[in-house]
């Protein structure tokens, strides 16, 4: 595993290689929630209403799984490349609901690199703590020059 670069700049292109990983780690709380909530609108109750939530199929509150991708979005652009990295595209699967408390493991793997056009094409992991996948992808990403 590579250590992040400091808050100043990220890992540009030529430090990366293929197959190279990066891993974070990050709990989910009910504040993360309710702020992603406020902040995108998403204010469906299986995500805030415990209450509604347990007649629904996962029979507790789960997070919004944009909320899984901010987080990894957060990674990248501050430390996996880094500071300085412009975020293209993400492809996401989400596989298992995400719980109040889960703790996630993000990793990132790189899976390509386009040197002619200074991309770097990662795979996009989200693990919680029983070892489950639950969210897969991809990104595209500018690491800084």
């Amino acid at each position: 595993m590579l250590e992040a670069r400091s808050a100043a700049r990220g890992i540009t292109l030529d430090l990366l290689s293929i197959g190279q990983e990066y891993e974070s780690k990050t709990t989910i709380t009910q504040e993360m929630i309710e702020d992603f909530a406020r902040a995108t609108g998403d204010n469906n109750p299986i995500h805030l209403n415990e209450e509604y939530a347990k007649g629904t199929i996962f029979k507790s509150r789960v997070a919004h799984g944009m909320l899984q991708a901010g987080i990894i979005s957060g990674v990248l652009g501050t430390r996996f490349p880094g500071v300085g990295t412009i975020y293209l595209s993400q492809t996401l699967k989400f596989l298992k609901p995400v719980f109040i408390g889960d703790q996630l493991t993000i990793r990132l793997k790189v899976l390509e690199l386009i040197k002619e056009k200074n991309r770097a094409r990662l795979e996009t992991v989200c693990i919680n703590q029983k070892g489950e996948t639950v969210v897969t992808g991809e990104a595209m990403v500018m690491p800084p020059a």
